[in-house]
């Protein structure tokens, strides 16, 4: 053993086979039997054999990895992505290294960093809130390796982008407080050099001008969409005397927030205000009462990001392979928080 590590040497030595023999048997190479592979994985397991993932793809010229790079994976949409992701690239024989950027800049670049040291094949992202310089991410198709981006996507990259249609999700929801009844509709948002978000501010404002009703800046309320965010946001309406009866959020958190300030100043939700989020959370459907929001389709955005992958991986030498953008369409589940109680 080198360094306290086990190698195909010592698996060899201990089998009395050669160290070529150990490595076509470790790769489930055809022209080795069924009995050899297992000696060798047995005897593998049994040192505790490791293999060097960055010597393979040296090797090989491929290292079976897929990085992917979110701004947080607590949150059930990311979560949910990558386990899409997850089975695509599972069934392929491929694992997935995930990062967190944590929505920092810094980060972000010190995570692709990291991932092209350890020669992963490619890399799915979903770029951070705070991310406008992307020249980490141009770095990554400068070395040749595939890249997708979902969600939080930027059009200065010609890469090949999943995403939900924002606009059309909020829109909806828009709609729907308007079919409601509601007339004054605050709307939570965040910085508009996140597509998404510019998406979902239009897709609301879309709606409002629709039905004739007018877009009313002091009803805007931009923030980083987290539970005090939303507490906050809802406050300052509400000291500032702003007349209102609905609220619209880019983020179940935020609307979460905003409904328990609006609980503690005895408001009755939905009598008096209605809300809806974005984000189907799970915890959307235990609240009292139940939160209307938008589905995001996290599993298929995840599995058709990795289907994108695979599909430019197989075509990296071809120069037929040009970037496409898939767009998904989200659905309105509407719960308790939005309906007319005589509706429900």
């Amino acid at each position: 053993m080198r360094n306290g590590k086990t190698t195909i040497h010592d698996i060899a030595e201990k089998l009395q086979i050669t160290a070529s023999t150990v490595s076509r048997a470790l790769n489930n190479n055809p022209r080795i039997s069924d009995a050899t592979k297992k000696r060798v994985q047995k005897a593998a397991k049994a040192l505790n054999y490791q293999p060097n993932n960055i010597a393979s793809a040296l090797r090989s010229g491929k290292s079976k990895l897929i990085g992917v790079v979110v701004p947080t994976a607590n949150r059930n949409f990311f979560s949910s992505v990558i386990r899409g992701i997850e089975e695509i690239a599972n069934s392929l024989n491929y694992k997935v290294v995930i990062s967190q950027s944590y929505d920092d800049y810094e980060k972000e670049m010190q995570t692709i960093e990291a991932l092209l040291n350890v020669q992963v094949d490619g890399v799915i992202a979903s770029i951070g809130k705070t991310t406008e310089d992307i020249d980490h991410y141009r770095k990554i198709l400068k070395k040749g390796i595939p890249l997708v981006l979902f969600d939080r996507v930027t059009n200065e990259l010609d890469v090949s982008q999943v995403v939900i249609d924002d606009y059309y999700g909020a829109f909806q929801a828009t709609e729907h407080l308007i079919n409601e009844g509601c007339k004054r509709i605050v709307h939570f948002s965040n910085s508009q050099n996140i597509n998404i978000y510019k998406e979902r501010k239009r897709g609301y404002e879309d709606a409002l001008l629709k039905y004739g009703l007018t877009i009313d800046p002091e009803l805007i309320k931009f923030s980083k969409l987290q539970l005090e965010d939303g507490r906050q946001a809802m406050q300052e309406v509400l000291d500032a005397g702003i007349p209102f009866d609905a609220v619209f959020s880019a983020s179940d958190y935020s609307i979460m927030g905003a409904m328990q300030v609006l609980k503690e100043n005895n408001f009755k939700i939905p009598q008096d205000v209605k809300l809806v989020g974005f984000g189907d959370e799970p915890f959307t459907s235990f609240t009292e009462p139940t939160l209307t929001t938008v589905d995001q389709k996290s599993i298929p955005m995840g599995k058709i990001a990795a289907e994108t992958f695979f599909e430019i991986l197989n075509q990296k030498n071809n120069a037929t392979n040009i970037p496409k953008k898939t767009i998904l369409k989200p659905e309105l589940i509407i719960r308790n928080s939005s309906v007319n109680i005589k509706k429900q």
